[in-house]
């Protein structure tokens, strides 16, 4: 029998689920002629004993298989390839920094509008620029479509740039985010983090003037812009807010008359907690802005006021861009949405 194992194999760093990396496997081996129309398959437990992975796992494989015409299964003799001759997906490599609530609202609208015609291997670097570099230097070679990339670095930032001009520019697309020193004409969907701010507390000047100070929660180990700093101290300096960057929320010494704008979700709820046993009211005594819409935010407090990219509109447009093999840059919507927190 065939060895079909140099065509399985798994990636641990990956979080694609197993079962998708091993159809992903079978169907490159029939497109590169690897694997052939009448090609009996491993069996069940010996591909399962083979690959140290369940037996449930290659069953949903060959069923996967069966379900699109790729395999049938002939009593007493097994599983063959019956059909070769299938729409060749697009391949592509997607590359977040983080998961996260929004991130999670950015990949469910990749997916559902990429549809059936694309095939993702999904990786998560941790904001780690050596992660990042060895998975994308490794993956180079490989007959990706496209590299869809959410660059966001703890360090070395300044050196990730070199990493993503190595990718052919026709197969790039940026995600959330540009990074200037990136050459050629590629794909992006990305956030105007300065003028994102600016326009969205501009939004927000008329609850904001009960207030007689602005705070940004901006850790000093972060991987978010620095360009949101620069729109939020250009708002304050032209509205004549006092203001202030919060760099360690464990030593801040809560006020009344101030607002908060928070980034992080971890700090969101040390925020909350440092209010509330204070005995004051958060919309009356404390304002709160909270970056990135999601649904619990509208529970929350009786509702807490956030300032948000359309996470949504970013996973359909890149899904645009790579099916359509289109080199557009668009900056995504930012919205406000006016709740009880401030």
């Amino acid at each position: 029998m065939k060895n079909y194992l140099p065509l399985l194999s798994l990636d641990a760093f990956s979080i694609t689920p197993k079962y998708v990396q091993l159809m992903n496997g079978f169907m490159s081996g029939i497109e590169n002629g690897a694997i052939r129309k009448g090609d009996l398959l491993p069996s069940i437990n010996s591909l399962s004993y083979d690959l140290d992975i369940s037996r449930n796992t290659i069953e949903r494989v060959y069923n996967e298989l069966k379900k699109i015409g790729i395999a049938g299964s002939v009593p007493g003799k097994g599983v063959y390839i019956v059909n070769t001759d299938f729409q060749k997906n697009f391949k592509i490599l997607l590359l977040f920094n983080k998961l996260s609530s929004h991130k999670k609202i950015i990949y469910d609208s990749l997916v559902f509008h990429l549809g059936q015609q694309a095939t993702i291997d999904f990786y998560v670097y941790n904001n780690d620029y050596t992660l990042f570099k060895k998975i994308v230097t490794e993956k180079l070679g490989s007959d990706y479509s496209k590299f869809i990339i959410v660059p966001h670095f703890m360090e070395n930032a300044d050196k990730a740039h070199e990493i993503v001009n190595l990718i052919p520019k026709d197969k790039l697309i940026l995600v959330d985010k540009l990074l200037p020193a990136v050459t050629g004409i590629f794909g992006a969907v990305y956030e105007d983090f300065k003028s994102d701010i600016y326009n969205a507390l501009s939004n927000l000047l008329e609850r904001l003037s009960q207030y007689h100070t602005i705070k940004l929660i901006f850790p000093q180990a972060t991987y978010h812009s620095g360009e949101i700093v620069e729109g939020f101290e250009a708002f304050c300096n032209d509205y004549n807010f006092r203001f202030e960057l919060v760099r360690c929320l464990k030593s801040e010494t809560i006020c009344p008359g101030t607002v908060y704008i928070n980034l992080m979700e971890d700090d969101l709820v040390s925020l909350i907690e440092k209010i509330l046993d204070l005995n004051l009211k958060i919309g009356r005594d404390v304002g709160i802005i909270s970056y990135n819409e999601t649904a619990i935010k509208k529970l929350i407090l009786n509702g807490l006021t956030t300032i948000s990219t359309d996470f949504e509109f970013i996973g359909k447009k890149t899904a645009d861009l790579a099916l359509n093999n289109k080199r557009e840059r668009c900056a995504a919507p930012f919205t406000v949405h006016i709740r009880n927190s401030l």
